[in-house]
């Protein structure tokens, strides 16, 4: 009838349904939604995943449904809050006509005993009940959801949140503008390339920076490492925001309890960030770093970090063992070399094409010529660490068939690969390497023998475990626990020898103690607690910039910055032209980096 509008046109004229604009179902087809301050808690929303978003999208955006699949919600402190149900094999959403909900005080209890597929063409036998409490100025929920079916992942849909600049794990504050954005905890290394890829988390915590001194935040409150994912798609008022388990793909359960999720504004970042960490102190169980017993007594005096460069993938060798010894000579005579930690990358021949051989390279020295480096360095008084690959492995090196059930499928079976990398320049991503997961004993067994036998024949001071950052939700082993093993085996066999990560998450902070890759910038001192970083591998090197052994190439060599920043120990990366012909700049970071450390 002319002048008269659907249900679900007015819906979608009205933009994200938040906190302040609540739209309550039509008691009758006659009668239109009406606009309200906010519904009372308990009010049962009739939305769709359509609803209060854009459609079509008007930035960057990512797979969905081109239909409307029903999101019965309820209201609870301003907020609604949707549920899906994920298997093996389809998404199952709530009926709506067998939702009941409960108030009592400052706490909701939302039950519904059938689910819908297809839709809502469908109906399946399946259980949900979810609780939501208000705590303060926060609110937290906790859901059981129960199937025939192995579950395999529980979203919960959050309306009436806040649009605004996004961090990622108090990362630094980006303005997604009309983009929907995805964050994934933990990083699994390809997660950060090619579509539908996600921002990698080393926690997961996203916040929303609503106004100055007003910043939404969403927080789960796991005990254990499991796949968590934001979804913040837009709408004129706020975002559709998904929060995702994803459930462990070696347990495929029927019946599972999800962790507590927890949602709330505050004041400051630094709030925000205090009430997060204190619960993972608690359940990782978390030391500060002044009290640490894994951290040797020289890593708390070191005030340099020096990267050499040893052969690229092709095959060029950027510094050989002598010439190592030789930079590292020249070095002591510039600082004091018990305060420098030497990172030896590529140093066992051609990057990440030896992995997991691990041995001395015959065309940088052989045997003889990398013990006459450890030993030579470390009479100086330089601390030596190697690099080892925790999760890579060479499908073409012979060792390979006895490692290749450690290699990794993601939840549903398909095959992870180490592949988004262009090694030799043919403008492909090669994928030679398989993606090996610690949880499994081959691979953990073989990483254990290679670093000890590195530790017993040369000495080293410390190992550097490469993209230990990354896990994977894999359905033979958790990949947490088994590089948790590793570690403390390692630490149990030799206890002054240090580990060191390339990334970390969370939960790695339990184990290691050291990384160089930071990247929380909006409140550094969250993690800095527990922990210390330098800068990475491909930091560009003085001069032209090379990233040396790593696949990036040129950069840009700052030689304002040198190198140092305060949230980072200084590192010094050294290529094949750094030393030959940028001793002055290596000597402004030598000297930036003594004044810091008060030498």
């Amino acid at each position: 009838m002319k002048g008269r509008c659907s249900r679900r046109a007015l819906l979608q004229s009205l933009g994200l349904i938040g906190a302040g604009a609540i739209v309550t179902p039509a008691p009758s087809r006659s009668i239109r939604p009406r606009i309200v301050l906010q519904a009372p808690n308990g009010t049962i929303h009739p939305f769709t995943s359509t609803t209060g978003v854009h459609v079509p999208p008007r930035g960057r955006s990512y797979m969905k449904f081109s239909f409307d699949f029903p999101e019965p919600s309820v209201e609870f402190e301003g907020y609604q809050f949707g549920f899906l149900v994920f298997t093996y094999e389809n998404v199952y959403g709530l009926d709506r006509e067998r939702m009941t909900v409960d108030v009592h005080g400052d706490a909701l209890e939302l039950r519904c005993d059938q689910l819908i597929w297809a839709g809502g063409q469908e109906k399946a036998p399946g259980q949900l009940r979810a609780r939501l409490e208000k705590r303060g100025a926060f609110i937290e929920w906790e859901t059981t959801v129960h199937m025939e079916r192995p579950l395999k992942a529980i979203t919960t849909i959050i309306r009436g949140v806040p649009r605004g600049r996004i961090s990622s794990a108090l990362q630094n504050f980006f303005d997604p503008r009309e983009d929907e954005v995805l964050l994934g905890y933990p990083f699994s290394g390809g997660d950060l390339f090619g579509p539908g890829s996600a921002r990698g988390m080393e926690t997961p915590l996203a916040i929303v920076q609503a106004g100055e001194r007003d910043f939404f935040f969403i927080s789960s409150l796991d005990d254990r490492v499991r796949t968590k994912r934001y979804y913040f798609q837009p709408g004129e008022r706020g975002y559709r925001l998904d929060a995702v388990c994803e459930l462990e793909g070696w347990t495929r359960p029927t019946t599972v309890t999800l962790p507590r999720w927890r949602i709330g504004r505050a004041p400051t970042v630094e709030a925000i960030a205090r009430g997060h960490y204190e619960h993972l102190e608690r359940v990782y169980r978390l030391r500060p770093w002044e009290t640490r017993e894994d951290v040797p007594e020289w890593l708390r005096r070191i005030a340099l970090v020096v990267t050499l460069h040893g052969m690229h993938y092709t095959g060029y060798i950027f510094n050989d063992y002598a010439r190592m010894g030789e930079i590292l000579r020249w070095m002591a005579e510039r600082i004091p070399a018990d305060r420098v930690l030497v990172f030896l990358s590529a140093w066992d021949g051609r990057y990440y094409w030896e992995y997991p051989r691990y041995r001395p390279a015959p065309r940088m020295g052989g045997e003889d010529g990398f013990r006459r480096l450890i030993r030579e360095a470390q009479r100086l008084g330089f601390r030596m660490m190697p690099m080892f690959g925790a999760n890579a492995a060479n499908r073409q090196q012979p060792v390979f068939a006895r490692l290749a059930d450690a290699a990794t499928a993601k939840i549903d079976g398909d095959r992870f690969d180490l592949n988004w990398v262009d090694w030799d320049n043919d403008r492909h991503q090669d994928g030679w390497l398989s993606y090996m997961n610690l949880g499994v004993a081959s691979w953990r067994e073989h990483l254990f023998e290679r670093i000890s036998e590195v530790i017993e024949r040369y000495g080293v001071d410390a190992y550097f475990l490469d993209i230990v950052g990354g896990w994977v939700n894999n359905p033979q082993a958790d990949m947490h626990e088994g590089t948790r093993r590793l570690v403390l085996d390692l630490r149990a066999k030799y206890p002054h020898v240090l580990a060191c990560g390339e990334m970390h998450y969370d939960a790695l902070l339990e184990v290691i103690p050291f990384y160089h890759v930071f990247s929380q910038f909006a409140y550094p001192a969250a993690v800095q607690k527990y922990a210390r970083f330098f800068q990475h591998l491909s930091h560009p090197a003085p001069g032209r910039g090379s990233t040396g052994v790593h696949e990036a190439g040129f950069g840009r060599w700052n030689p304002e910055t040198l190198s140092l920043r305060d949230e980072q120990i200084p590192t010094l990366n050294v290529v094949d032209d750094t030393f030959t012909t940028y001793r002055d700049q290596m000597e402004a970071v030598i000297r930036r980096a003594r004044q810091r450390a008060g030498i």
